[in-house]
């Protein structure tokens, strides 16, 4: 972690203490190594928590484009989690199944050309 950075989450977790005080209780995580802090609000429960984390895997699907040979393997599994968090406290309809059940053949056909240059 750099030092700026460092000493940027000490003043992050003084405010975070300050807030606390007041009963406003926050949650954080920090990842020091990747200089990433995520702020969380007491409301937070682990499926948007998901959903939050999904898009950012889903951003890295849309900004690699083609250009990554594992870009179709990311961007279905994304698709397919989208899908399934979307409707977590809902059925899914035929039309949502059938969609998983393509994303799910892109990702078979993706491992096979990734298997067959491997070869």
């Amino acid at each position: 972690m750099t030092e700026d950075f460092s000493k940027f989450q000490d003043a992050l977790l003084e405010l975070i203490k300050s807030f606390e005080q007041k009963n406003v209780i926050v949650k954080t995580n920090s990842e020091p190594d990747s200089n990433i802090i995520r702020i969380y609000g007491e409301g937070s429960d682990a499926l948007a928590l998901a959903k939050a984390g999904l898009e950012e895997a889903a951003e890295l699907a849309y900004a690699t484009a083609e250009h990554h040979p594992y870009w179709n393997l990311l961007y279905s599994g994304t698709q397919i989690l989208k899908i399934v968090l979307d409707k977590w406290n809902q059925e899914l309809t035929a039309e949502e199944l059938k969609e998983i059940s393509w994303h799910a053949d892109e990702i078979k056909n993706s491992t096979k050309n990734l298997v067959t240059k491997n070869e």
